[in-house]
């Protein structure tokens, strides 16, 4: 097994949260895992790993004042999700956000972030333990 790169934590996202592109508008999919340095997304199509990319969360509205927050992050690898293979699961590091719109990203973690199970099971996580 190799052992986890990330030192930060990760959680599952559990609010549907649209990632743009900055420059076009268009959809480059949705959050589904989220960490304070980056997130991992659902896209329709892959994308280029190892390129930086201007993008922007624009559902953001119910958690502070502003309606959208850019930032720059570099797609780290792309790959065909496990269970349906039309969808792509993308992983991304943040590279540059304006510190108000960090505040927002982090306020997305906390509030939205579902802290990920354990691999390993404990006897009273069963309903006969």
């Amino acid at each position: 097994m190799v052992p986890e790169k990330r030192k930060l934590a990760r959680k599952n996202f559990t609010y549907y949260m649209r990632v743009l592109d900055r420059n076009t508008g268009k959809l480059i999919g949705q959050i589904i895992d989220i960490s304070t340095g980056g997130f991992k997304l659902e896209s329709a199509k892959p994308l280029p790993v190892n390129t930086e990319m201007s993008l922007c969360i624009d559902q953001v509205g119910q958690i502070s004042n502003k309606s959208v927050i850019y930032f720059l992050a570099c797609a780290r690898w792309c790959d065909k999700d496990m269970y349906d293979p039309t969808i792509y699961n993308v992983g991304f590091q943040l590279l540059d956000m304006s510190p108000a719109d960090y505040d927002v990203f982090v306020k997305m973690f906390n509030m939205y972030g579902e802290k990920k199970a354990s691999h390993h099971k404990a006897n009273s996580d069963y309903i006969w333990g």
